[in-house]
């Protein structure tokens, strides 16, 4: 029997698309908000497309905000768009 994959959607674009290919911003505990890396840590998550206009349609759309109920500032959008152009698409989305 095959492996279910685990599908989230992207709070930028609304797409379904499989976990591994998104990247995962979390609200700690602690209240604080960042790019999850590791996809494991602790905290509610939301997930997002691994493309600057889905980025850039999530924080217009005030997407973050409404997923973890708090506001989010400037600086977690500017540092998930530097983290895109440093690592890239997570899980190998680049060659799709």
């Amino acid at each position: 029997m095959p492996k279910k994959v685990p599908m989230r959607s992207c709070v930028g674009c609304g797409e379904v698309k499989e976990k591994r290919m998104l990247i995962r911003v979390i609200r700690t505990p602690e209240g604080v908000v960042r790019p999850d890396s590791t996809g494991r840590a602790n905290g509610r998550g939301a997930y997002l497309c691994p493309d600057p206009a889905c980025v850039a349609k999530a924080e217009k759309r005030k997407a973050l905000n409404r997923a973890f109920a708090c506001e989010i500032p400037h600086e977690i959008y500017e540092e998930l768009r530097r983290q895109l152009e440093r690592e890239g698409p997570p899980g190998g989305a680049a060659d799709e």
